[in-house]
C-alpha cells in the first residue's frame, strides 16, 4: 500500500500547483476510506517523495526550508480526520454519504496543508536579511492562496475517488458504467463544454476571460441535477482541470476569484447531490414496486 500511495502521490504532485493542490485530494480520500491499521503505510508512502523533494532542493532554498519540507503532510492531518470520522461517520445509517463530513474534513485538511506549506516558505525566507519583511508582506496572502488551492484540489479529487469506491462496493461492471446515462452525459455534453470553455479562455482576456471561467461551473450544476453527487464528482474534477488551464500565473487575483466561486459551486452541488441521491434511495425503499 505504501508503494501504491507513493506512486499516486507523485502523479498528483506532478499536476499540482499553488492554486490546485491535487495531493490534498488524494490524502483526504485515503484518510476517509482507508482503515486505521493501514495509516502507517500511508505515512511511509508520503514520507518518501516528500523527503526526496526536500533533499533535492535543499541547496536551492536552504537547510531550514529542507527541514520543514521533509515533514509529510499526512500525519499532521491524521488526528483531525480521525476525530472527524469518529464523531461524523462518512456514511449514515442508510449507507449514504455524509456531505458535512466530507466538506468539514476537506476544509480542515486544507488548513493543515496550507499552514505546513506556508511554514516551509517562512523557513526559506527567514534566513535572508530581508526575509522577515518579505514574510510580513506576502505570508498571509500566500496562506490564503494555499488554503484555496488545497481545498479546491481536494474537492477535485476526493469525491471522484469516493465515487470509484462506491462503484467497487456495488460491483458495478465497466460495461454497465460505460453504457450509463452518466457516461453519456459527460462524454457528449459536459466534456465538450469544458473543452470549449478552456480553449476559448486560452485566447481571451479581461471580462470575457472572467465570464468563461465562471461558466465552467455550469456543467457541474447540470450533472448534479441529473445524476446526484456522482455527477458532482466527475463534473467537479473536469471543471477544476478546465479552470487550471486558464492561468499559469501565481497569485492571479482574477483566477483566485474564479476559484472561490467554483469551489463554492462544487461544495454546494455536493451537498445537494448527496441529498438528491439519498432521497432517491428513500423513495426506492418506500415504493419498491415502482422501480422493479
Amino acid at each position: 500500500m505504501a508503494a501504491a500511495y507513493a506512486a499516486c502521490y507523485e502523479v498528483a504532485r506532478y499536476f499540482s500547483y499553488s492554486h490546485w493542490i491535487l495531493t490534498a485530494g488524494l490524502r483526504l480520500a485515503c484518510l476517509l476510506l482507508v482503515p486505521y491499521r493501514f495509516w502507517p503505510a500511508l505515512i511511509l508512502g508520503e514520507s518518501v517523495p516528500v523527503m526526496q523533494n526536500a533533499l533535492l532542493h535543499g541547496e536551492d532554498f536552504g537547510w531550514a526550508w529542507a527541514s520543514v519540507s521533509a515533514i509529510p503532510f499526512i500525519p499532521l492531518c491524521m488526528p483531525f480526520v480521525k476525530a472527524i470520522r469518529e464523531r461524523m461517520p462518512l456514511y449514515d445509517a442508510n449507507g449514504q454519504l455524509n456531505a458535512n463530513t466530507i466538506l468539514f474534513a476537506t476544509l480542515v485538511c486544507a488548513l493543515v496543508t496550507a499552514v505546513r506549506t506556508d511554514a516551509a516558505v517562512f523557513a526559506a525566507l527567514i534566513v535572508n536579511p530581508d526575509g522577515w519583511e518579505a514574510w510580513r508582506a506576502e505570508g498571509l496572502i500566500d496562506l490564503l492562496a494555499y488554503v484555496l488551492g488545497a481545498y479546491l484540489g481536494a474537492l477535485s479529487l476526493a469525491p471522484i475517488l469516493l465515487a470509484v469506491s462506491e462503484w467497487f462496493r456495488e460491483s458495478l461492471s465497466w460495461k454497465r458504467l460505460l453504457a450509463s446515462r452518466l457516461t453519456r452525459d459527460v462524454a457528449l455534453g459536459a466534456l465538450p463544454l469544458f473543452i470549449l470553455f478552456a480553449a476559448t479562455a486560452s485566447v481571451s482576456t479581461g471580462l470575457a476571460l472572467d465570464l468563461l471561467r465562471l461558466a465552467i461551473a455550469a456543467p457541474v450544476i447540470a450533472l448534479t441535477a441529473r445524476h446526484g453527487w456522482t455527477g458532482t464528482a466527475i463534473g467537479g474534477l473536469l471543471a477544476s482541470v478546465a479552470l487550471a488551464t486558464t492561468s499559469a500565473t501565481l497569485l492571479d487575483p482574477a483566477m483566485i476569484r474564479a476559484q472561490v466561486i467554483v469551489a463554492l459551486v462544487i461544495s454546494g452541488s455536493l451537498i445537494v447531490g448527496i441529498r438528491k441521491s439519498s432521497t432517491a434511495v428513500d423513495r426506492h425503499v418506500a415504493h419498491p414496486t415502482i422501480h422493479s
